[in-house]
């Protein structure tokens, strides 16, 4: 019997190790991409762009620095976070003052990651900001920042966020949040978003990565919930987006991004967005099937999905681009409250 107990307590120990191992090594690996990328950033400069005039010295540098980040979005991103950590402490508790240390530096490591990743698109497409009517005014065609010192802002964004989160909260949380930014620049901003009408398809897995990484915070694992969590955004990305590219069709034309309305037609999009729309109504009701989430998610989650569905079929059989942007902006308030609701739901269990 003793000689049982060791044999258990030796595979427990030498499984722990190994995965221990694995998330050591899936770091490394991260952090080797995230510095590859940074040398391509910096060795390969941009053909298209022109170099304004810059006008670093004025009062409004922080305000053009804070733009690349894109703080308006960060919000959007940190809700799905404490949502899935609300979720992750119900299925897995932690004490009171770990949650809150957790719950802290995650969101504060999530926060920095995200703006890193924006500070590194907005230098990618700073060419196509340049030719677009509602980015003419961002920082880089404007001259309000030098290429380099946005590539160093952004690279300290990012190092930040992986060394917090790596040391305050875990390697897998840290290496999540740096996959999801390397996704979005290599991937996303680099390789599909001038290519080919999929790249919000594929590119919004970028987005649909902080649940992943508040869930690895409490669990150290990936679980089911987290993954239909990821699913939710990634479904909601298409939609979203291709309603701001119908009303916007002749901005993405004139820059070259290759959207859905220009490549494959008004009509083939409308559809799209409402085959995107019902598989995230259906993400959304399989997570309460999961037993993740309580009545309150339940109810908000139908009743929002309904409004989303009734908005995107009014679209596909009456275009109109005022019905676009009516979309667009719905799109969203959907997601806000639907992580709020998410957020009220877990509150309202404890």
């Amino acid at each position: 019997m003793l000689r049982l107990r060791t044999f258990n307590l030796a595979t427990h120990l030498v499984t722990d190790a190994s995965f221990s191992i694995l998330q050591l090594l899936f770091g490394i690996v991260v952090i080797a991409l995230f510095l590859l990328t940074l040398w391509y950033l910096i060795a390969r400069p941009n053909p298209h762009q022109q170099h304004p005039r810059t006008n670093e010295g004025e009062p409004q540098l922080w305000r053009a620095y804070l733009a690349l980040a894109k703080p308006r979005i960060i919000p959007l991103l940190l809700v799905p976070t404490a949502a899935a950590m609300l979720m992750a402490d119900r299925l897995t508790p932690v004490s009171f003052p770990t949650f809150i240390r957790l719950f802290t530096f995650t969101l504060c490591g999530g926060a920095m990651a995200a703006m890193g990743a924006h500070v590194f698109n907005s230098y990618v497409d700073r060419d196509i900001d340049a030719t677009m009517r509602r980015t003419r005014s961002r920082p880089f065609p404007a001259g309000l920042v030098r290429p380099e010192r946005a590539l160093l802002f952004g690279t300290i964004l990012t190092v930040g966020a992986t060394i917090i989160l790596a040391v305050v909260v875990n390697l897998l949380a840290a290496a999540l949040a740096l996959a999801g930014n390397l996704f979005y620049v290599l991937v996303y901003s680099i390789w599909l978003k001038r290519r080919t009408p999929q790249n919000i398809v594929i590119g919004g897995a970028a987005g649909a990565v902080p649940p992943l990484v508040g869930w690895a915070a409490i669990t150290h694992t990936i679980g089911i919930p987290a993954v239909l969590f990821f699913a939710i955004i990634y479904f909601w990305t298409p939609a979203h987006f291709w309603a701001l590219a119908l009303v916007r069709e002749e901005d993405y034309r004139a820059a070259g991004v290759p959207m859905l309305p220009i490549i494959r037609g008004r009509s083939y999009t409308y559809r799209s967005i409402v085959e995107y729309t019902i598989l995230l109504v259906i993400a959304t009701i399989a997570l309460y099937l999961t037993h993740s989430m309580g009545t309150v998610y339940l109810i908000t989650a139908i009743l929002l999905g309904t409004t989303f569905l009734l908005k995107s079929l009014r679209l596909l059989h009456s275009p109109s681009a005022a019905l676009a942007w009516s979309l667009f902006k719905y799109s969203n308030l959907y997601l806000a409250l639907l992580y709020c609701a998410m957020v009220i739901d877990r509150l309202v269990a404890h």
